[in-house]
């Protein structure tokens, strides 16, 4: 029998040396650079950063942030919900029962009764069909994009949309499109040139902005999608616990059927004092999610004391009124105070979020140092979280504030404001 011959051995080849330097260091990458430029600019100027300063304990009405004790506005739990004695037993009981994690997807490690139940009670809300509740807010909203829409499908949405739903078009393929914010004929005219040349059409817009304090006319939006067969989705992240009689969202703010909306989308990271997200709609696409969002099949579920606190936070909601009625309450009062003295309060409409439009960005990084050294704490939003020339102070107003605190931050923002008018920005820096 003949022998097989033994293969040639082979000789490694080198690889040619590249013509050009490619940098595989992390500090060249031109997001760090840009990073590294703004810090040292702040540096030459004396600002401190004013991002992850450290609280001492938890953040409501008040907080202490390193060792000092301020006024907090810039948390958004806007019912004052957050550590509530029956959320928390609540907490306590479910990790008791199934510990701090479900350790595996829903769709492979199976169900937990109290994912159903929140998802039920949010569901009610909304007068949905079902809903279908993420482990991450942003990561649902890029997901549940993601699955409905592709390359052949248009997304149009608000100017000042959240970053989840850009990077969800991202992630889709979709071509995706702008309209000037709240401008609805400028939606139907866009919608009229082209929605002839695409399968899908996802309309999105915000029941409260975040950034702004105002919202949609949303009898408007759903008669536009209706007209042009369309999908409707509302981020009522905001909105949730902060408009309508009950706090039930926009729809209820506006007298609105919510059925004319087909995707409600939210976060339980505000009104609802957790982490997640949530989608609800009706039976059929809440079962595609499950089934298709890679955000969903391909994540861990949500811990069991996250998912009990939201749902006993919706539940203090619809059984208590009145703290809707109070955060509105002080909310009006914060926005009518500022208005009164001639503060820029954009086209908030006075719930929940208040900003204060200051203008140019270092001013405004001044103005919150100098509003912290007094003891009060708004957070600067700066471009690109905001156009240019319109950076601002933003408000998250809380229930529990009182009117003396309310009062308070209003004149001593309007003191600083005055304080530094008229001065250039060399001059700003020097105080």
């Amino acid at each position: 029998m003949s022998k097989t011959p033994k293969a040639a051995p082979v000789t490694p080849t080198r690889p040619s040396r590249p013509e050009k330097h490619y940098s595989v260091a992390f500090e060249d990458h031109p997001l760090y650079q840009q990073m590294k430029f703004q810090r040292g600019f702040a540096s030459f100027a004396g600002l401190q950063s004013p991002y992850y300063r450290q609280h001492d304990v938890r953040a409501g009405a008040v907080s202490v942030i390193e060792g000092k004790p301020v006024v907090n506005f810039a948390s958004y739990d806007y019912l004052g919900l957050n550590g509530h004695p029956e959320i928390t037993q609540a907490i306590a009981k479910a990790a008791g029962e199934f510990g701090s994690s479900v350790s595996a997807s829903r769709i492979s490690a199976g169900e937990r009764s109290v994912h159903r139940e929140l998802e039920r009670a949010i569901a009610r809300n909304y007068e949905a069909q079902d809903c279908i509740a993420f482990v991450s807010g942003h990561a649902g909203a890029v997901s549940t994009i993601a699955t409905l829409l592709g390359p052949k499908d248009l997304l149009v949405h608000d100017a000042l949309i959240h970053n989840c739903v850009v990077v969800g078009a991202q992630l889709a393929g979709c071509t995706r499109r702008l309209f000037p914010h709240n401008d609805l004929d400028a939606l139907e005219a866009m919608l009229a040139a082209d929605r002839h040349r695409f399968e899908r059409v996802l309309i999105v817009s915000e029941g409260l902005f975040s950034m702004d304090g105002d919202g949609p006319d949303l009898g408007r939006l759903i008669a536009i999608k209706q007209g042009f067969s369309a999908w409707l989705m509302i981020d009522d992240a905001h909105g949730l616990g902060v408009l309508g009689t009950a706090g039930r969202g926009i729809f209820e703010h506006q007298q609105v059927a919510p059925d004319g909306v087909d995707l409600w989308l939210g976060t339980l990271s505000k009104t609802l004092v957790s982490c997640g997200g949530y989608v609800a709609g009706c039976e059929a696409v809440v079962d595609l999610l499950k089934h298709q969002a890679p955000g969903f099949v391909y994540s861990v579920g949500m811990p069991a004391p996250a998912a009990v606190a939201s749902t006993a936070a919706l539940g203090l909601m619809e059984r208590e009124p009145e703290r809707v009625e109070r955060l509105q309450r002080q909310s009006q009062r914060f926005h009518a105070r500022a208005v009164a003295a001639g503060l820029d309060t954009g086209e908030s409409w006075g719930f929940g979020v208040v900003p204060i439009i200051i203008g140019e960005t270092v001013a405004t990084l001044v103005l919150a140092e100098r509003l912290l050294s007094q003891g009060i704490n708004a957070f600067p939003i700066v471009p690109p979280g905001v156009p240019e020339k319109a950076a601002r102070l933003r408000f998250f107003i809380n229930a529990t504030h009182s009117d003396q605190q309310i009062d308070d931050a209003v004149d001593c923002v309007a003191r600083e404001i005055g304080a530094l008018a008229g001065f250039s920005l060399k001059e700003i820096l020097r105080r």
